[in-house]
């Protein structure tokens, strides 16, 4: 049975870290170790400690620093891995129990593997929406179709495969890290069933009152680095288009910051979902 190393990055975790790991802990898919990277100095196996949660597939480790920022975490996580597949759970997010089960033998066939992603607002449980429809299906993913979605897709990769998350951004660090994937793998396969439950939630880094400023500062970044060094993407054309859909995120986080200030909606993922767009964003000329 193959295991999978589940990297939880943690900075001031301490309300949701138990959450998380309780979900591992109802995995289907007992083959796995996490490894909970403290970005804050706190102390996370004293904090499950204190939730009744104690396990020997639990591993703490810290990045040495305070705020480096979840790539940082990532990153330290990474490189202390020990199994043949590699896969990121936010502090404040959860897996549904067969989420390890249902990506294992996808992620060892073609080298990586996502699912459905379900958006929830963590104050009061509501659903947002989900990446794809749901369906008990799978369909295959390339970079063309993953530049076109506009939440977070949470890959689980082949450790010989997994590049770094870059460190220089604290946004988009997702959507480079899925884009060398991708560009390594050709295409993979995403369950439809939505077996990630991604948590909005009030006070975290994509909900507060600066997130549009944020992450349109992440989109110049990423920009100016595909001029510079292609982020790290070798196929000229890629980094063409993912100009291109960048370029379309900008202008739809715009649009988000505008109805933010009006009052009309919290959070990005609020907005896409009362705009309808919560599958995809338009590229140019599409």
């Amino acid at each position: 049975m193959s295991g999978v190393s589940v990297i939880i990055p943690a900075y001031r975790a301490e309300a949701t870290i138990g959450r998380a790991a309780a979900s591992l802990l109802a995995q289907t898919h007992p083959a796995w170790e996490a490894l909970i990277v403290a970005d804050d100095g706190a102390d996370y196996a004293a904090v499950l400690a204190g939730a009744g949660i104690a396990d020997s597939r639990f591993r703490f480790l810290t990045t040495g620093r305070i705020a480096a920022g979840a790539p940082a975490a990532r990153n330290a996580g990474l490189a202390a891995a020990a199994l043949p597949l590699v896969a990121p759970l936010d502090a404040d997010d959860l897996y549904h129990p067969r989420r390890l089960e249902t990506l294992v033998p996808l992620a060892l066939e073609h080298g990586a593997a996502a699912d459905n992603v379900a958006v929830v607002r963590d104050r009061d449980g509501a659903a947002l929406g989900t990446l794809f429809a749901p369906s008990a299906g799978v369909r295959m993913l390339d970079a063309d179709g993953f530049l076109a979605t506009s939440v977070p897709l949470f890959l689980m990769v082949a450790r010989r495969l997994c590049p770094p998350w870059p460190e220089d951004m604290r946004f988009s660090d997702d959507v480079v890290f899925n884009l060398r994937v991708l560009e390594r793998t050709g295409r993979l396969p995403v369950a439809l069933a939505p077996l990630y439950e991604y948590r909005q939630r009030d006070g975290s880094i994509t909900v507060g009152d600066d997130a549009a400023e944020r992450a349109d500062r992440d989109y110049r970044h990423m920009l100016d680095r595909l001029e510079r060094d292609g982020l790290g993407l070798t196929d000229g054309d890629l980094r063409r288009r993912t100009a291109d859909a960048i370029q379309a995120k900008r202008a739809l986080n715009a649009a988000f910051s505008t109805a933010h200030q009006a009052g009309r909606v919290t959070t990005f993922q609020e907005y896409l979902s009362t705009c309808g767009k919560l599958c995809a964003i338009p590229h140019p000329g599409a």
